[in-house]
């Protein structure tokens, strides 16, 4: 008995609208992390914020599912054209939301010193970054779910926001930082804080370019503003960043 290509293709379907789903979920208890990470920061919880850095694992552990989905499609169904792109950007995707909750758990890590000092005022600014991040992320996601490539070119240019609150927050921080030397170890953690949430959005249009070229077979060429003045060598203190866990 032969099987119909009728049934072959609607299998194949099924599986990767499955695969989208798990990602789309993966990526939406991503920015649940971060989400938890900015309440823990401002509450100075510190048994919160240590619940939200193990609760990492779970999406460490759906990337590794996915990753075993993504092998067994191409292993049993050989895909071939825009469906061996689904497949690839999947896999893609599937790295991208597991760093962006690795950042996550980074901010709500850093939270426990940062409860341990002086309250200052300028925590208050990270929680403007956070929803600008989830923003990117959940509109990225939702392009990914519904194969809408211009959604996520629109996401794509809307990172420019973020690392323009993530430069303006910078500056912020250090004025702080030279005005008292008390705050220079809050504003430290701070701006490594600010730091991952802005890496978020660099992440959110990674899966915006994958999104991109999953649809239209070609990457995403054109020229975004990028507003992260940072590193510009009037901005005393760039380069900071987070290292992997």
């Amino acid at each position: 008995m032969t099987i119909g290509k009728d049934h072959i293709i609607k299998s194949y379907d099924d599986e990767l609208a499955r695969l989208t789903g798990e990602l789309v979920r993966m990526g939406e208890l991503a920015v649940s992390q971060l989400e938890a990470a900015i309440d823990v920061v401002e509450r100075r919880d510190e048994r919160a914020a240590q619940h939200v850095v193990n609760n990492d694992d779970a999406i460490d552990h759906l990337e590794q599912e996915i990753s075993h989905d993504v092998v067994r499609l191409l292993a049993l169904r050989a895909p071939m054209a825009s469906d061996l792109r689904n497949v690839f950007a999947a896999l893609r995707i599937a790295a991208d939301i597991e760093r962006i909750g690795d950042y996550a758990a980074n901010v709500a890590k850093r939270s426990i010193p940062l409860s341990m000092v002086a309250p200052v005022t300028a925590t208050g600014g990270l929680a403007h970054l956070a929803e600008l991040a989830a923003e990117e992320v959940r509109g990225v996601l939702a392009a990914y779910r519904d194969r809408d490539a211009e959604r996520a070119y629109q996401v794509w240019k809307d990172d420019a926001q973020l690392d323009e609150a993530w430069t303006g927050y910078f500056r912020q921080l250090l004025t702080y930082m030279m005005e008292d030397p008390r705050n220079i170890t809050p504003c430290t953690h701070l701006l490594f804080m600010a730091k991952n949430i802005e890496r978020i959005g660099d992440h959110a249009t990674n899966i915006a370019e994958n999104v991109w070229f999953q649809v239209n077979g070609e990457p995403l060429d054109k020229q975004r503003k990028k507003s992260d003045r940072t590193s510009e060598p009037q901005v005393p203190g760039a380069g900071l960043g987070e290292p992997r866990k």
